[in-house]
């Protein structure tokens, strides 16, 4: 499944870095020699390519710190997420984004449910199979209140109603897990809720960078659009500023 995402991304991230290096050389190094001619003819330069000239200024100045920068911020980030605490509060935060909370979760309960099945049938108690389960969750909210219903289960709680307490795991997923447990058939239905999981990531992936590829080719598109037309606009409007 991992391999399956990793796979997915490898266009789309191809994609929009090739993008920002072409817009990036364009700003950089075809912009300035092309506005130049306009600044040895003189007069009123129309608002988009006066906007095309400052950001590429900018970028021609400030870009190689802006680079740093960012590159600064991500090792920062990194070594930031290294921390319990914080890697928690990212996680969290998660949990909370439209789409990719749904993908979130439902990988991360797959990663558990699967893992959870294999133990079942391996004869495995199921207080430690829900222990070491939780271990296979990256992430941190999920895999705690894995461990909090593996707490409530031994107290005597249903496994179904203790994972329900959090609101974290899918509704169906509960559904497949209660049904195994009042049939006896808790790794079947286990097997089965992970197989599902697992279908909807795939395809809810899918679905993701179909909408990203189209997204990410319209919007480089478009800037390329706006920087030929900053340079076009002077030169139709070129005796103009040659009075």
């Amino acid at each position: 499944l991992q391999s399956k995402v990793s796979q997915a991304m490898i266009y789309p991230v191809f994609v929009t870095g090739f993008a920002i290096l072409i817009i990036s050389f364009l700003m950089a190094y075809v912009v300035p020699q092309v506005v130049s001619v306009f600044d040895d003819i003189g007069g009123e330069l129309p608002a988009l390519t006066k906007t095309l000239i400052a950001m590429s200024d900018f970028i021609v100045n400030w870009g190689i710190y802006v680079l740093i920068l960012f590159v600064a911020g991500v090792i920062g980030l990194k070594a930031l997420l290294q921390k319990p605490e914080y890697r928690e509060h990212y996680h969290r935060l998660l949990l909370r984004l439209p789409l990719i909370q749904k993908l979130v979760r439902g990988l991360n309960t797959a990663q558990f449910t699967r893992t959870f099945s294999i133990l079942s049938g391996s004869g495995v108690a199921v207080l430690e199979a829900m222990k070491i389960s939780a271990q296979v969750v990256n992430n941190l909210p999920l895999r705690n209140a894995i461990l909090e219903a593996t707490d409530r289960v031994r107290e005597g709680t249903s496994i179904s109603k203790a994972l329900a307490h959090s609101k974290l795991f899918p509704p169906i997923t509960l559904q497949l897990i209660a049904s195994g447990e009042n049939s006896g058939k808790l790794e079947e239905m286990l097997d089965r809720a992970s197989n599902q999981l697992e279908r909807e990531q795939v395809t809810m992936i899918a679905f993701m960078v179909g909408i990203m590829e189209p997204v990410i080719i319209s919007a480089m598109g478009m800037m390329v659009l706006l920087i030929v037309l900053g340079i076009l606009l002077p030169i139709f409007d070129l005796n103009q500023l040659v009075k």
